[in-house]
Formats: structure tokens, sequence, C-alpha cells
């Protein structure tokens, strides 16, 4: 008899857990220069070579490895996205989203349902970002996770959607650059802000360099909880406002409508839930999931947006799909 889905599901925490491992060890890494075997591999990540070889098998399973010899495996293209700090790199958001951390908040999911707090301030004693700013390791990863995330993703931003319309495009919590870059490069004739904290600028320097866009770009510390720039065509903020509650978000949202001029544009890059879901579509309700158990925030839908915007002094004038991602650019004009 077939195993039921819900076995698989309720197993889910196995393969989270086994990647992890991998992504944690450096495995991908360690096949860069071809196949090698569990004793081999053991020496370079300093692990038992009988029990990393059980976890090479069950990397096959999930199509990571591929097993050419009983004690000889070789990386796969998906495999490839485990390496870190490469184009399609995807390890540093396996080690965000399978950490300590986030794994015990998971853990506590019955509460949080039960009480409606995130489970993440419960356990940990203070939110994602006070958290991280007391533990710089943790913050690295982060970081280094957006940034991975954003780069697979920004080309469909820029295909999406005409960026090139405006003069001046600021990135709102913009972190090292990625995002902006990437627009800055897809509209060669358009200047930028990079507007973050200072610690989420830290790295900006060297991004914004290496896409050759530094000269066309301002970077500016700041809160945005505060006060934004002024003198902004377009105020972009990505996968900001699903961090924070409706109080906060609204917050930031106000922030920009006090900088904004009458024919500025406010863009947010965020992931709509459908009015109606079903099982094709479970990347945003998901990440909803994760927002109600580690920040406190949520995946809002269009009517949601609209009314969210409106309280902030905004009207919604169009929302972009931006495909193959589950993203949407909700744009919205300053209200008379």
């Amino acid at each position: 008899m077939a195993r039921s889905r819900l076995v698989d599901l309720a197993f889910g925490y196995m393969p989270a857990q086994i990647v992890f491992a991998a992504a944690e060890l450096g495995i991908a890494d360690a096949l860069t220069n071809g196949p090698r075997s569990s004793e081999e591999l053991a020496k370079e990540t300093g692990t038992h070579a009988p029990s990393l070889h059980r976890m090479l098998r069950a990397l096959t399973c999930f199509g990571m490895l591929e097993q050419r010899e009983p004690d000889l495996f070789a990386l796969t293209e998906d495999g490839e996205r485990l390496k870190d700090g490469g184009p399609t790199s995807q390890r540093q958001l396996v080690r965000l989203f399978c950490s300590p951390s986030v794994w015990e908040s998971w853990g506590d999911l019955t509460e949080t349902i039960r009480t409606g707090e995130s489970a993440w301030d419960r356990i940990i004693g203070k939110s994602p970002f006070e958290h991280m700013a007391e533990n710089p390791d943790e913050a690295v990863t982060f970081n280094a996770a957006m940034s991975d995330h954003t780069r697979e993703i920004a080309p469909a931003f820029t295909q999406a959607y005409d960026f090139a319309r405006f003069g001046v495009i600021a990135d709102l919590g913009g972190g090292d650059g990625t995002l902006l870059a990437a627009l800055l490069k897809a509209a060669p004739a358009q200047r930028g802000v990079l507007f973050d904290l200072d610690k989420g600028l830290a790295e900006s320097a060297g991004i914004l360099e290496a896409a050759g866009v530094a000269d066309r770009c301002d970077v500016v510390a700041g809160d945005f909880f505060e006060s934004v720039p002024g003198g902004i065509d377009a105020y972009v903020l990505k996968s900001v406002i699903h961090d924070w509650d409706d109080e906060k978000s609204l917050a930031i949202l106000r922030s920009v409508r006090k900088a904004a001029g009458p024919d500025s544009r406010l863009l947010l890059l965020e992931t709509l839930v459908p009015e109606m879901v079903t099982p094709a579509t479970p990347g945003p309700v998901m990440s909803d999931m994760n927002m109600l158990v580690c920040t406190g925030g949520r995946e809002r839908t269009a009517k949601e947006f609209r009314e969210m915007l409106a309280a902030a002094g905004f009207t919604l004038t169009g929302i972009t799909e931006a495909p193959p991602t589950n993203y949407s650019v909700v744009e919205a004009a300053p209200a008379p």
C-alpha cells in the first residue's frame, strides 16, 4: 500500500534537517572539484565518515547528489545550489530558515495558533531583529540569505515592471544593495538611493561597485520608522511590509507618505495571498505562516494592501505580477 500524503507531510522535518546539515557542513563546496568518497568528505568537513555516508545516501534520494559507486558521490544541478556564493546559491537561505532559532519557533506553532503570539518572541525572548543585533553571526547569515534570494528573483522584477520611468529610485531597507544594483543596471539613466540602518549597509559598497552602479547611487543611513529621504520618484520596499504587523507597517508607510511628492510612487515588492487558496498556491500561504511564527508580520491579499495603503494616505494604482516568482509589484500614488 502506498504511503499517504499525510505521512509524507508529517515526516517533512527529516529532509529539512538533512539539507540543513549539508548546508552547515559545506558538503556541496567540498564536492566542487568532482565526485568524492565519504571518507574524503569526512576528512574535509570534520565529520564521522560512516554517519556522513548515510546522509549522502539520503541527499541522493532528494536529488541533491548522484551516487556513482557505492561510496562515490557527485553534485547534481540541484545540489549546486547548496554551494556558497554562486549565482544560484541558496545555501544561506537553507541555513537561515532551518536555523535552530527558526526550528525551535516552528516547534511551538500550536501555542502560536492558540494565542496569536509570535512563537519567536515567546521562545527567544526578543524580536528577530533585536536577536540579530545581539548575534552578529546570525545577522551575517540573514543578510547573505536575503542577498542570495534577491539576486535570484531580481530579473523577474525588471522584466515585469518598467523601473526606467523613474528618475530617482530609492530602495528602503535595501541592505547590501543587491536589488537596487539590479534595478539600476536595468535602468542605466536612473539614479538610486540605498537606505537602511548602518549595519544593514555594511556590505553595500562592494556590491554597488561590482555592479558598476556606485557612481549613480547615494547610500544613506536611517530608520524608516522615523523618516525617509525626500525628492524620490519611486520608493521601493521589498519584503519589508510583510515583516510587520499592521500598526508597524502603517508607521513605515506613513513615513514614506510624509516624504513623497505628489508625483512620487510607492512600489511594494511583496508576495500576495490569493483570496481563494488551492493546493497550487502554497508559496504565499507558507510564507504567511512563517511570518506568523517568526516575525509577527503577515502576507496580505490585494484587498488588505488596498485598505492599508488608503489608511497611510496612498491610493493603490496597480498590481503587476512578476513570474515565475510569487512576487508582485504593488504600485501606489499619494492620495490627494
